[in-house]
């Protein structure tokens, strides 16, 4: 059994239809959940920070990091703010 675990989860992981703590019976299932999560998280979300993938014994772990390259003056940087 592979587990999916987001470590920290930011406000736009809580408010997705996404769940951390996934369980499947196949690796490659699991592994191939985890690439799109990750992929969407970095590409849809408000880009305050990066997500990456990383596996630890039968676990897949989803970091959360600030984004260095985030924009300044408080803009979250989700292309709504003018």
């Amino acid at each position: 059994m592979t587990t999916i675990i987001v470590d920290k989860e930011c406000k736009c992981f809580k408010e997705s239809d996404f769940e951390n703590n996934q369980s499947f019976e196949s690796k490659d299932e699991a592994l191939l959940k985890a690439k799109y999560i990750v992929d969407y998280m970095n590409n849809e979300f408000c880009h305050k920070h990066d997500f990456a993938l990383s596996e630890v014994d039968d676990t897949l772990l989803i970091t959360v990091t600030m984004n260095e390259a985030k924009p300044k003056g408080g803009c979250c940087g989700g292309g709504h703010c003018s």
